[in-house]
């Protein structure tokens, strides 16, 4: 399995997970033909694409998820509330396959097993997802305002997380966003700051070999305090710490 960030930040979310009988992109928060110019870049193939695992319904996670879907013939795939967020935000008359999935049902797509899970965000039905093949596994948690149980036992047995860390404590306080906004993302249904990241790592276990951080602040936050916070609570079996670009691709994980 490869793993690749194509883009990661308040400007647009989108991960791509190549497996043997093809790819899945979890969210699609970039215009399709970013998307489709960013997996070439990742060295995949757009044909391989088999669909789209959406978290949320919030623009900078579906941006380009109905073009895309359309131009593939592949579904959009996610909980009701989103799915729902999703077709109220189309502009597009023309037809789009979409698979509802349900929170703790596993399902099968183009030989992956795919576990969602709950996430806390202030969106309809948000999600993280869980994908495994042969014998590997993925979790992908994005957009959280907190980590709860339920999330650390769905990351806990993953071979690969990709983990939000979104700000720094210290540059949102200090930083220029008007109160409320501060107020949001630092409630329950906002965003992981890097301290509460680096504690999910710690509490998750040992068996991870790979961390990608995801969805940092361009405004409150830098690359380097978060892989720097993140680094210190890390177990030593992680052997690869990669932190996602909003501009560019991340290196890919092969697994």
């Amino acid at each position: 399995m490869k793993v690749t960030i194509l883009a990661s930040g308040s400007k647009g979310n989108a991960i791509y997970v190549e497996g043997e009988e093809g790819s899945l992109l979890i969210d699609a928060g970039l215009s399709a033909r970013e998307i489709r110019k960013r997996i070439g870049d990742a060295g995949g193939d757009e044909s391989d694409l088999r669909g789209i695992l959406v978290t949320h319904e919030h623009t900078d996670h579906i941006k380009g998820a109905d073009v895309l879907a359309r131009k593939f013939e592949v579904p959009v795939v996610g909980t009701g509330g989103t799915l729902a967020g999703f077709l109220d935000a189309r502009t597009s008359t023309k037809p789009v396959a979409t698979r509802r999935v349900s929170v703790g049902d596993p399902f099968r797509i183009s030989g992956f097993s795919v576990i969602p899970f709950s996430t806390a965000h202030d969106a309809a039905e948000p999600c993280g997802y869980r994908l495994e093949a042969d014998g590997v596994r993925v979790g992908c948690c994005l957009d959280t305002g907190i980590v709860t149980p339920r999330i650390e036992r769905a990351l806990g047995c993953c071979d690969v997380v990709v983990l939000e860390s979104n700000h720094c404590p210290r540059m949102l306080d200090e930083g220029p966003y008007p109160a409320f906004l501060k107020a949001r993302i630092r409630s329950k249904l906002g965003h992981l700051s890097n301290n509460a990241a680096a504690t999910c790592l710690s509490d998750i276990g040992e068996d991870l070999s790979a961390v990608m951080l995801a969805h940092l602040s361009e405004v409150n936050n830098t690359p380097e305090k978060a892989e720097e916070t993140a680094r210190d609570v890390s177990h030593d079996g992680i052997e690869h710490l990669i932190v996602g670009d909003q501009h560019a691709v991340s290196e890919t994980v092969r697994i």
